[in-house]
């Protein structure tokens, strides 16, 4: 999964045009820092669960925005890299619904 998202974003990195409106976050935004704050703040009885129920949301969050770029967005080189990435993103989904289940 980390591979992944590090391919990915460097692959938005180069499609992203250099006047464009909004740039590439260098740092996370005060909620992301606030979930890993929380993270790092978490006893250790309680990291997995939480760690679990915040990868299950954020994929959520992901697979709801690539799916709709890759319906209705506006640049066709996005929404077309947005389709292509969906389903990696879906199965990111998949695995983070798993997490802490028994086997």
């Amino acid at each position: 999964m980390i591979a992944d998202h590090i391919k990915t974003s460097e692959e938005l990195k180069t499609m992203v045009p250099a006047d464009a409106k909004t740039a590439i976050p260098a740092a996370p935004d005060s909620s992301s820092q606030s979930k890993l704050d929380k993270l790092k703040n978490a006893k250790p009885d309680d990291f997995s669960s939480e760690f679990d129920a915040m990868q299950v949301s954020a994929h959520k969050d992901a697979v709801s925005l690539f799916e709709r770029y890759a319906r209705g967005g506006e640049n066709a080189k996005l929404k077309d890299w947005a389709g292509k990435t969906l389903p990696a993103l879906q199965h990111h989904l998949e695995m983070a619904q798993n997490l802490g289940k028994k086997k």
